[in-house]
């Protein structure tokens, strides 16, 4: 009975260690997009080690379970889990860990009705800023402007995303830098980042008592952006994102002296400006193979014994 121990220690360390690692490490910054990876391999990391403790010791409380699980186990390899010498406390750990599955299947969904909420409501808003126009079917147009003082650039998540712009974004970026925050918000919506949001919003709002989902969406908000310049930059240049993003946002006042929700625009403004070196291709490898392998640790773990059995 020491495997579902020996996976809840593994996962408690994952998320004690890999975000302190991560916030020491200088590499994130250069390389959005690996970070982003390896961030989720660690959460999956933690999650899969409850999962697996869970199962194992609902199978060594009850015979029920455990006939599922082990079906077609041998019983050299069901007694390598010494899972009938189990106390009391496999029962709770079980339950408790269960009802903490269920609470974090909560969350996601609730995350998503939300977002779906905001989202009609967002392209209601929308519809009744810019009619269509006869013939036209909603979600038709991938890009809609929208008459407004205030220049601004956004995307609409969804089966058909939307890019939307407002006139006075489009009087105020100049050249290829339009191009450039379109180049932006596409990346976003290419590479699916508001599903990275849901999940990291939804597992910090089930457990805010737990650093590493805390840490998950943070970085998951900061980190989605630098990935999108950096897709930007690669088409259009860092010095033409850079000044779209200071014209987008100077009116804001979030380059003054107080901080301010998008206090983060600056910090994007500099490392655009002073790009940072990237990682070679082989570092970036190894740290891509390094985090696929936090998710692979726990079945090790698991599987060890009855393996073992088995040989």
């Amino acid at each position: 009975m020491t495997v579902p121990v020996a996976l809840l220690l593994l996962g408690t360390l994952a998320a004690v260690v890999a975000p302190r690692l991560l916030a020491r490490a200088d590499w994130p910054e250069r390389e959005p997009v690996v970070a982003l990876w390896v961030w989720q391999c660690v959460v999956a990391g933690v999650l899969l080690c409850c999962a697996l403790s869970m199962t194992l010791s609902a199978a060594a409380a009850w015979q029920a379970v455990r006939g599922h699980v082990f079906a077609s186990a041998p019983h050299a390899v069901v007694d390598a889990y010494a899972l009938r010498a189990a106390g009391g406390w496999a029962a709770t750990l079980a339950v408790t860990l269960a009802l903490g599955g269920l609470w974090t299947a909560a969350m996601l969904a609730r995350e998503i009705f939300r977002s779906r909420a905001r989202r009609r409501r967002r392209r209601a808003e929308l519809l009744v800023r810019s009619p269509l126009l006869p013939g036209e079917e909603p979600g038709s147009d991938r890009l809609v402007v929208l008459e407004g003082e205030r220049p601004d650039a956004w995307w609409l998540p969804g089966a058909a995303p939307q890019l939307v712009i407002t006139t006075a974004a489009l009087r105020r970026l100049k050249g290829r830098q339009l191009d450039a925050v379109l180049a932006h918000e596409m990346g976003h919506a290419q590479w699916r980042h508001d599903w990275l949001l849901h999940c990291s919003g939804a597992l910090a709002t089930g457990f805010p008592q737990v650093p590493v989902f805390a840490a998950f969406r943070d970085e998951m908000h900061r980190l989605v952006e630098l990935a999108a310049d950096d897709m930007a930059s690669r088409r259009f240049g860092r010095l033409t994102i850079a000044l779209a993003l200071v014209e987008l946002n100077e009116d804001r006042g979030v380059f003054g002296p107080c901080p301010t929700p998008q206090a983060h625009v600056p910090q994007r403004v500099h490392r655009l400006l002073t790009p940072p070196r990237r990682l070679t291709p082989a570092r970036r490898l190894r740290l891509t193979a390094a985090a696929a392998l936090v998710p692979v640790v726990p079945l090790l773990v698991t599987f060890v014994p009855g393996l073992r059995a088995l040989g």
